[in-house]
Order: C-alpha cells, then sequence, then structure tokens
C-alpha cells in the first residue's frame, strides 16, 4: 500500500500548534463603581474575579458581578457618617429645648422663680446687660423675688427694666435692694398662659423636626456622592428617628410638668 505523505504550508495552513499561538492579552476597560451596603463582615476580596465574597449580611442577598468593580462601604465609613450628622442634630435638638424652657420660665406660675427675669435686659453703662449678670437674685419665700445689685449705682436702671418689661409686676426700691411681689393668677388667666405654654411646645416640636429633616438631607446627599447606599442611609434614618421621638418625648414632659404649675392653684 502506497504510503502518501501530508504536508502543511506554514504560508497556507491555519492551524498551529498551542506553543505556537500568539499570547493575547485582554484589554482592560474602565470599570464602573457600585456600592453596596454590608451589614455583616467582609470576607474575602478576589483579585481574580471583578466582584466580592460577603458573609452575614442578615436580611439581604448580594449578587455577584462579573462587569463592574463593588466599592464597599466598610461599617467604620457608616458609623463614621452617623456619628457625625447624629452628633450635630442632637446638639440642636438640645438647643431647641433649652430655647423652650427659657420661654417657659418666662412665664409666672403664682410662685416665685428667679428664672422668671431671666430675659430682663437692664441698660448698664451705656450697654444691655442680662440682670443676673449685674445682680444676684433670690426667692425670700413663694410669692416674693428679691434683687440685690452688685453696684448700687444699677438699681434705678435695674427699676426701669422690670417696669418695661411684660410681668406685670411693681419693683420695691429700697435703695439697697429691689423686691417683687408675686401676683396671685386668677383661673381664666391660668388657662389663657397654658395656652400659651401649648404653642411654644409646639414650636419646640416644629424645630426638632426641621433638625431631623436638615439631617435625613445630609444623608441623601453622601448617597448622591456614593459615599452611601440607599439601604445604609434607611438605617440611618430609622436610628434618626428613634433620636427624635425621644426628644419630642421630652418636650410633652416639659410641658405637662408646667401646664400642672399653671392649673394648679
Amino acid at each position: 500500500m502506497a504510503m502518501h505523505s501530508l504536508s502543511l504550508s506554514p504560508a497556507t495552513s491555519s492551524v498551529r500548534s498551542v506553543h505556537q499561538r500568539p499570547k493575547i492579552t485582554p484589554k482592560l476597560r474602565n470599570r464602573p463603581t457600585t456600592l453596596v451596603s454590608l451589614q455583616g463582615n467582609l470576607l474575602s476580596w478576589s483579585s481574580s474575579v471583578s466582584y466580592v465574597k460577603l458573609s452575614a449580611v442578615v436580611g439581604k442577598t448580594v449578587s455577584q458581578k462579573r462587569n463592574a468593580t463593588i466599592r464597599c462601604a466598610t461599617l467604620e465609613e457608616i458609623e463614621a457618617e452617623k456619628t457625625l450628622i447624629e452628633k450635630s442634630a442632637k446638639e440642636r435638638m438640645e438647643k431647641a429645648i433649652d430655647s423652650m424652657l427659657s420661654s417657659f420660665n418666662s412665664i409666672r406660675t403664682g410662685r416665685s422663680n428667679p428664672a422668671m427675669l431671666d430675659k430682663i435686659e437692664v441698660e448698664y453703662y451705656g450697654s444691655p446687660v442680662n440682670l443676673k449678670t449685674i445682680a444676684q437674685i433670690s426667692t425670700p419665700d413663694s410669692s416674693s423675688l428679691l434683687v440685690q445689685p452688685y453696684d448700687k449705682s444699677s438699681l434705678k436702671a435695674i427699676e426701669k427694666a422690670i417696669v418695661n418689661s411684660d410681668l406685670g409686676m411693681t419693683p420695691s426700691n429700697d435703695g439697697e435692694v429691689i423686691r417683687l411681689s408675686i401676683p396671685q393668677l386668677t383661673s381664666e388667666r391660668r388657662k389663657e398662659l397654658s395656652k400659651v405654654v401649648a404653642k411654644q411646645a409646639e414650636e419646640g416640636k416644629v424645630a426638632i423636626r426641621n433638625i431631623r429633616r436638615d439631617a435625613i438631607k445630609a444623608y441623601d446627599k453622601l448617597e448622591k456622592e456614593k459615599k452611601l447606599s440607599e439601604d445604609n442611609v434607611k438605617d440611618l434614618s430609622a436610628d434618626l428617628q428613634k433620636v427624635t421621638d425621644e426628644y419630642m418625648k421630652k418636650i410633652d414632659s416639659i410641658f405637662k410638668q408646667k401646664e400642672k404649675e399653671l392649673l394648679t392653684v
């Protein structure tokens, strides 16, 4: 039997050995960055594929994406953002509570209280100053106040400031101290003041809600900047609502106490 040899021309053949095939270098592409929220621990980054493996993710399924590089917000990053924004919100809420308390204290209840004079401004050497900075205020009994200035030359200015205020009290100046008698409130006047206090309490709540709104806007801004995910914002907003509820309860408690003082004869 005749043997026929088969020869392949290098110029015409498309068949090459594996060792002869040129290496194909994959083209590098700019891969988009996707942010995912972590509620568990980051297990490992894979260097051979473009996705990460996550473990202990509570209630969430993370799909593997091979066409995008996933940027994970770490727990430390999320906590840092929460601490910064929530701290600022709490500080502002505390100031709102203090402002409301100051308004409450300026309303007389029929009992002597030095806080009744908190908002009295006195013209002292050409400049308005708070009464408490230039005089000592005490309560000799439940129906009077005693104002003892550090500088006796300010007595007339203090007397004038009290008369011009909306306290409705007539000061008695003996040249040494100023005495104030607290007039008893009528039942009708007590009810009127109770409505004023209720309005001030509602204004305090509005201030708290506005502070919460500003904090939510700050979280939304971080989401747009890809620093937080949508799930992060939802979780942080829920925590912020708990803080808001606490301050709302504080306002209710303070209001009820003030209302009781006003209505108790």
